[in-house]
């Protein structure tokens, strides 16, 4: 390979490096970004996860893109704290249909004392079924990471939104020094990172470039870095951003993938309003994970059939953790997702139980 093409972890990345990315030739970056992913992963695998949405709406914090924030009218249902076995049936369900990563988030600024109990023995049933774990439940002390990490949760996903210089447009209520301290923590408990941001929210290219850097210059890159594209909603102060332009995005998936070779870069939120031909590039660009399933938290998402068609299309297959990585296994997931990629696996949070 190479050293135009070599894929060196770095934490020194400077803002006009990333820019000269940004600005090369679409060919030439996809090129790059495909070559460096070539180094650290099967490129016809991508890795799938489920979101369920464990507590929905009434969120007090003032995030200007979020449907489950108190402070706007975009007329969600607000529930409590999902039972532990329903999260665990929901588990189960996503597990049969081949995702090897149970993701369970909450509309908290921090969970409360009367609910970790709950949400401690939701992580360690998903363990038990031999799913890794990951939540997102906002801000953590470090008592309550440390718990966490106990019970064996393997990812916390604490995503920094957009660049430090552009944030106080979008969120007023938790600070970003506030979002890299619960990163630290989760780091030092020795969990595993999932921290990345959104395109659409009005930023600049600078604010891109701005994001990458504070994700690539962490101490440890984030494991799994999602790229959200804005989910418009009625009744957010964003509901009428313009559009990214699918490029721009495809753009965001390579740099971040020559920025952090290692990491699973996971083409997130918005992924419903892409063509499939967009998809198609953004996993040439080194995306290598996906979020599987009806429902996104509050918004939409592909349905499971589609993208398995869409993979079967590519020859793409599901990337299976390692313990479990055998020939039998795999052909057992992949027949599951035939036979059941019709069924209704995904809990609906918009719904009342």
């Amino acid at each position: 390979m190479s050293a135009v093409h070599s894929s060196v972890t770095r934490h020194d990345w400077q803002h006009d490096q990333v820019k000269a990315l940004f600005e090369l030739p679409f060919n030439d970056l996809l090129f790059k970004a495909q070559s460096v992913h070539r180094q650290h992963f099967d490129p016809n695998r991508v890795q799938v996860s489920t979101l369920l949405s464990i507590k929905t709406g009434a969120c007090p914090e003032d995030c200007k893109y979020c449907p489950q924030s108190g402070h706007y009218n975009t007329g969600l249902d607000k529930e409590k704290l999902m039972e532990v076995q329903k999260v665990l049936e929901e588990a189960k369900r996503a597990k049969e249909l081949g995702s090897t990563r149970f993701c369970m988030g909450a509309a908290w600024k921090h969970p409360s004392a009367k609910d970790m109990p709950y949400v401690l023995e939701m992580v360690k049933g998903v363990k038990a079924m031999g799913l890794e774990t990951c939540m997102t439940l906002g801000k953590l002390t470090k008592e309550q990471t440390a718990e966490l990490a106990q019970a064996g949760l393997d990812y916390y996903n604490h995503n920094l939104d957009t660049s430090p210089e552009f944030y106080g447009n979008i969120i007023t209520t938790r600070t970003y020094s506030d979002r890299l301290e619960t990163l630290s923590y989760v780091r030092d408990a020795g969990m595993k990172i999932c921290s990345g941001g959104i395109l659409g929210l009005g930023e600049t290219l600078n604010d891109r470039i701005g994001l990458l850097l504070q994700l690539a210059n962490l101490p440890e890159h984030p494991e799994s870095v999602p790229i959200n594209m804005l989910v418009k909603v009625e009744g957010t102060p964003l509901a009428d951003e313009k559009e990214v332009d699918p490029f721009d995005f495809i753009r965001m998936l390579a740099v971040a993938r020559i920025m952090m070779p290692k990491s699973h870069v996971r083409l997130s939120a918005g992924r419903e309003q892409m063509n499939e031909q967009t998809q198609a590039l953004a996993f040439f660009a080194g995306a290598n994970s996906i979020f599987y399933g009806e429902k996104l938290l509050t918004t939409g998402n592909p349905q499971a059939d589609k993208d398995m068609l869409l993979f079967k299309r590519l020859g793409i297959q599901p990337e299976t953790r390692e313990e479990h990585d055998d020939e039998v296994h795999q052909a057992a997931i992949e027949q599951a997702l035939i036979e059941q990629r019709d069924s209704q696996f995904f809990y609906d949070a918009a719904q009342t139980h």
